[in-house]
């Protein structure tokens, strides 16, 4: 693909070079040849930048104090640079071939497979599942039966899909996934102390869009649904109880654990080992730092604070208020240790 092409779709400005050079993939700056395309958000990134062997670099406004007046490497500018190679890396990335249906798959009665459908060695798809156009099944998912997948999606090896799970376009599933499953509900008898789950017969609608990190579990809904919006990434090993809502654009980081009907606003950032309560809800745009926790049915919201604002510890309010106690208890430990003060009097 041509740079001109690339501005085409992603927008920016060429301000060095030939529209016509050609890019075939990205790579770091130290790295880069001929053909690559690589990124720079401040002066000295973009001095390495130009100084390496990449066929074009895409910066920010005003990184370059003077372009040179020979067309040499190609430069871009852009106000989000990093996107913009991001974006291009998507484009660039060739798509694999279709590979139909192999013969060691295992395919039930009534299944719709729509247009260039790939299903790996090894893989089960379950009877009357829906497959869209373009998805590609790697070797040994196991896709339950009437589950219903959009279009170019991928479901790497070894996920597993139970009935009652529905996803969206273009949604990315890593290997070891568990969608579906039955969350962790039951009933305890007040006489015998002997449990029985509660009925957990209910859905899971991954929207467009989502991509769930490896051996990352989704549980159903009880009675309604569990439902990951649009945009949604979520990282490895989180797990998310059932009955949950999360929104759309919201990150989940590594080890975080969602408790049943939970929810997550928009745009929320959830950081790495944070731990919520069950019907606990965050509000859009939050920022839980790692480690934090939300109480059972507690609300944490950014009313009244600055955007961008960090909430942290157990129960989560702001790091600069964290920050602060434990200042003060430091303080309190430190004068406690010398013992009381001596009357001299």
């Amino acid at each position: 693909m041509t740079v001109g092409k690339l501005i085409e779709v992603l927008g920016g400005k060429l301000v060095q070079g030939s529209p016509e050079t050609v890019i075939a993939g990205v790579d770091d700056p130290q790295l880069a040849n001929g053909l690559d395309l690589v990124f720079a958000e401040d002066a000295p990134s973009a001095a390495m930048a130009l100084a390496g062997g990449a066929a074009a670099v895409v910066v920010k406004p005003g990184c370059i104090a003077v372009y040179r007046d020979e067309p040499c490497i190609g430069i871009v500018e852009s106000d989000q640079p990093r996107l913009w190679f991001a974006r291009a890396a998507k484009l660039l990335k060739p798509t694999p071939l279709a590979a139909g249906v192999h013969p060691a798959a295992v395919i039930g009665l009534h299944v719709n497979l729509g247009e260039d459908v790939s299903i790996a060695a090894g893989a089960v798809v379950g009877e009357a599942a829906c497959i869209g156009a373009g998805t590609r099944i790697e070797a040994g998912a196991i896709i339950g039966e009437g589950v219903r997948i959009g279009e170019e999606c991928r479901i790497y090896p070894r996920a597993v899909l139970y009935p009652g799970t529905t996803l969206g376009n273009r949604v990315i599933v890593h290997a070891g996934v568990v969608l579906g499953a039955d969350g962790f509900g039951y009933v305890r008898d007040s006489s015998t102390g002997a449990y029985t789950q509660f009925p957990q017969q209910g859905t899971l609608v991954i929207e467009d869009d989502v991509e769930i990190g490896a051996n990352s579990t989704i549980d159903r809904g009880a009675l309604t649904e569990t439902r990951i919006r649009r945009g949604a990434k979520i990282d490895n090993l989180v797990h998310i109880g059932h009955n949950c809502d999360i929104g759309e654009d919201v990150i989940l980081v590594a080890l975080a654990g969602i408790s049943g009907s939970c929810t997550i606003g928009n745009g929320a950032v959830i950081a790495g080992q944070v731990g919520m309560g069950d019907h606990a809800h965050v509000g859009p745009g939050v920022i839980l730092g790692g480690q934090a926790g939300v109480l059972s049915g507690k609300t944490v919201t950014n009313e009244g604070l600055k955007p961008g604002t960090v909430l942290w510890g157990t129960p989560a309010r702001p790091l600069k208020q964290v920050l602060r106690e434990m200042a003060v208890l430091a303080r309190l430990a430190k004068r406690g240790a010398k013992g009381p003060a001596k009357d001299i009097g």
